[in-house]
């Protein structure tokens, strides 16, 4: 399914963080500090967008719409609230 976002609106596909170290511990979903990272997976025709398909991103926690497309989830957000792309 293609699905293009309507003005300063990107669509993103979540990366998932492991739940478990490097020596197997398994960390509570409560414990997770980590920043919200996803990719790019389509871009608005707005004037304020500055990312493009396959940037990875880092994005506010709160402000996205969730929505699960053929088994997989995404989130719809407001350009504005990404907040870096990682490099």
């Amino acid at each position: 399914m293609n699905m293009r976002p309507l003005g300063n609106r990107v669509l993103l596909e979540p990366v998932k963080v492991e739940n478990k170290t490097e020596s197997g511990i398994y960390i509570p979903e409560s414990a997770k500090k980590k920043p919200k990272t996803a990719v790019v997976k389509a871009v608005g025709d707005g004037e304020l967008i500055k990312v493009k398909v396959g940037d990875r991103v880092i994005h506010e926690d709160f402000g996205a719409k969730e929505l699960e497309i053929e088994d997989r989830k995404y989130l719809i957000m407001d350009v504005k609230d990404i907040l870096a792309v990682v490099e």
